[in-house]
């Protein structure tokens, strides 16, 4: 009677609640099995875009092979090509330089062009110089000025240089430093900062490199440091045009960059989409995506065959500054009302107290969601940090959000993530595969590798370029799957008790197909992770009496 049930004790209360949730739960997963449906699962990171298409080895064609190769050939065995820095970023360069950056305010540091950096040469003294790389005289700037977003605007403003999506001629020195003049120092551009939208001038979004954070830049150089960048960077530019013009014809070698941006850079989100909504991934049940970006989001919802199949969810704090964020696509005919609720803020308020986890804005969504037999679950998605120190305490976090909320206890894990893991992990900087494998296990739960995770069943394989900033990252042609990133990173996860794999496959080319020797992105496959599908089949025991 309802008189009794509102005198009930709430523990007993609660407890009949929790039974009649379990009771409910497993006549949901009693008619999944009796009608045969299993759970299509599907997960990718699909990358961040790269604004600087040259810095992966890709697979493309022979001239493009044949580009990377002397760019490296250059660098490595110079010979006479290594000349003074004079002879490319040349006196009147400097010296037009030097007088712009005097007009703004900053010193002159003619002292040090005249005494150092104009006899310094090219390769050796300039581009391989390991000091320069530590004080980050060269590579700050690029990373500040590279690409910059600008409000209003879907298209980025690019620095001219070859190292980014910049578009318009480079076929000689002189026409590179007219137009690299103009953008540090006459292009005025608005931006988002922190105190809301700002108008500047390239040069003046340059930031001082202290001497605390980087102990190897001397204190005069500190003192002097953002136009000692300024001329590094210009520096650094000049000599990459010029290389670029020496191993091969301007025509030729913008041709190579024109096609890659066009299809890694501009086309990547509507690619990537193709592949969505492929055959082989239209179908599936859950699909949960790293590493997306807004626009993502928005080109997904405007896709008829997406937003008809699938609820498509972003987490409620999106990051919007990297633009980098988990996505879980829940198809509609599966799960009929969507997500219930995001439980996120739950699970990083279960962060073991006193740790630092490496996590940013947007790299975790959890939700909650009830499939059409009434089976509740708890869907997660997870962007783990580069050496992948997250991964086992945002899974521990995330284990503890279930176990402490009883509304929680019979919901059904389904858990995508790129969890940057290592087959050969440096001890206390990388996550080992195998010790994760053993840390989900401990927590009752399997994967779509099983309980032990083969450490060669790899999803990623991409290695860096000579075209980069931190050429000690460089990995030779010969070398670039000895020394890439060839790792075993994805995963779906799942309670031990619940699901099992009935089929696995991994795909590196859009078409349900993962070739093993081939380094991607590729100009049709645009991401640098493999894409890990499964299908899950209920177990009968998750049915318990009701089968």
């Amino acid at each position: 009677p309802l008189h009794y049930v509102e005198t009930l004790p709430c523990h007993m209360l609660i407890s009949s609640l929790q039974t009649a949730i379990l009771f409910v739960t497993m006549k949901g997963i009693a008619a999944m099995i009796a009608s045969g449906r299993k759970l299509t699962v599907s997960t990718w990171n699909v990358a961040a875009i790269n604004n600087n298409p040259f810095e992966y080895w890709i697979t493309y064609n022979e001239p493009y092979e044949n580009l990377m190769s002397d760019v490296e050939s250059f660098l490595e065995t110079p010979g006479d090509r290594d000349v003074p820095v004079q002879d490319v970023f040349n006196e009147d360069m400097f010296s037009k330089l030097d007088g712009r950056m005097q007009q703004v305010g900053w010193e002159s540091v003619r002292s040090y062009w005249d005494t150092d950096f104009k006899d310094r040469k090219i390769v050796s003294g300039f581009m391989k110089d390991k000091l320069l790389g530590s004080k980050r005289l060269a590579s700050m700037p690029d990373r500040i000025t590279n690409t910059i977003n600008v409000v209003g605007s879907d298209e980025p403003v690019c620095r001219p240089t070859i190292i980014n999506m910049y578009d318009k001629d480079l076929s000689s020195l002189d026409k590179w430093w007219s137009a690299w003049e103009e953008f540090m120092f006459d292009t005025s551009l608005e931006i988002q900062t922190k105190k809301g939208m700002e108008q500047k001038a390239p040069y003046e979004m340059l930031q001082p490199i202290k001497k605390s954070k980087y102990p190897d830049i001397t204190e005069d150089e500190e003192k002097v440091s953002l136009p000692l960048q300024t001329m590094c960077g210009a520096i650094f530019d000049a000599i990459l045009v010029h290389i670029m013009n020496t191993v091969t014809t301007p025509d030729e070698w913008q041709g190579i960059k024109s096609n890659i941006v066009e299809n890694l850079n501009k086309k990547k989100v509507p690619r990537t989409l193709e592949i969505l909504e492929s055959s082989t991934y239209i179908g599936s049940d859950i699909i949960t995506l790293q590493e997306v970006s807004g626009s993502f989001i928005d080109q997904a919802k405007s896709r008829p065959s997406l937003d008809k199949t699938f609820h498509i969810i972003g987490p409620e704090n999106m990051d919007s500054v990297r633009d980098q964020n988990s996505v879980i696509f829940l198809r509609k005919e599966t799960f009929p009302d969507g997500a219930s609720a995001e439980i996120t803020s739950l699970v990083e308020s279960s962060f073991e107290q006193g740790l630092t986890i490496p996590v940013a804005k947007g790299d975790i969504l959890a939700i909650t969601t009830t499939d059409r037999d009434g089976v509740p679950f708890v869907i997660a998605s997870f962007h783990g940090d580069t050496n992948g120190l997250a991964t086992k305490p945002v899974l521990t976090a995330t284990m503890k959000a279930i176990s402490s909320d009883s509304n929680l206890a019979n919901h059904k894990l389904i858990f995508g993530l790129d969890a940057n893991t290592y087959e050969k992990a440096k001890p206390g900087k990388q996550q080992d595969v195998m010790d994760f494998g053993k840390h989900y296990v401990s927590h009752g739960l399997s994967s779509c590798w099983g309980d032990v995770p083969d450490p060669q069943n790899y999803t990623t394989y991409n290695s860096r370029t000579y075209l980069q900033p931190q050429l000690n990252k460089a990995c030779k042609k010969s070398d670039k799957r000895s020394n890439g990133d060839v790792n075993p990173k994805d995963f779906i996860l799942f309670g031990q008790d619940d699901f099992e794999v009935e089929s696995l496959w991994k795909d590196n080319t859009g078409d349900k197909v993962y070739l093993e020797d081939t380094a991607f992105p590729t100009l049709s496959f645009p991401s640098d992770h493999g894409i890990l599908a499964t299908v899950l089949v209920a177990k009968s025991s998750a049915a318990g009496d009701e089968l």
